[in-house]
């Protein structure tokens, strides 16, 4: 089992992209692929960056007023894929999935919507689904994925790209996954305050 990993392809899909743009131009300069999903790859290309429509590989359109996107075998199986288990390969060559080496993702701005004095509804969708999916994905194969959760990740992420490539270990991958369940326990409890109150 390798522990450094190359980074291949990439799937971006975040709601605040400021600080994202270094970190493009480092994964571009190293060949990495872009996959996203609407206003993220609307920014990726408007940088002058190639960027494969997440649709594209689903088949799928956004649906439910952009409540699924990610959601789909294609996307979850690239992440979650077990690159040293034969049958896992053999699956991911049967069912054309693309392996997914990092994912960028962060949530929508729960916390942020309630202390607004948002509606009850307006709260409600900003629960995030695809991204907490593609969180909890990612760390859970740290030992293939580079999960970036928040863009507090972005700098170190930033670092090793810049003194390595785009190729990590597996510790630096385990650290992230570390982080990413830190965002999604915080992200979890807030709304359960919400309920609870």
């Amino acid at each position: 089992m390798s522990e450094s990993k190359k980074i291949k392809t990439a799937l971006v899909s975040v709601y605040h992209k400021d600080g994202l743009d270094a970190i493009l131009a480092k994964l571009h300069e190293e060949g990495v692929q872009f996959l996203s999903t609407g206003g993220t790859r609307q920014f990726i290309e408007s940088l002058g960056y190639p960027c494969q429509a997440v649709e594209d590989i689903t088949t799928y359109p956004s649906i439910l007023g952009g409540r699924v996107k990610t959601l789909h075998p294609k996307i979850f199986g690239g992440i979650l894929c077990r690159r040293e288990l034969e049958d896992d390969q053999k699956q991911v060559a049967q069912y054309e999935i693309p392996e997914i080496d990092l994912v960028i993702v962060d949530l929508y701005p729960f916390e942020d919507t309630v202390a607004s004095g948002a509606s009850e509804q307006d709260i409600i969708e900003k629960i995030d689904i695809g991204g907490i999916s593609l969180i909890r994905a990612g760390a859970k194969n740290f030992n293939d994925v580079v999960i970036v959760a928040s863009k507090h990740q972005y700098q170190p992420l930033l670092d090793i790209l810049n003194k390595q490539g785009a190729v990590t270990t597996r510790d630096q991958r385990r650290w992230f996954a570390g982080e990413a369940f830190t965002v999604s326990s915080h992200y979890d409890s807030a709304i359960r305050d919400y309920f609870k109150k």
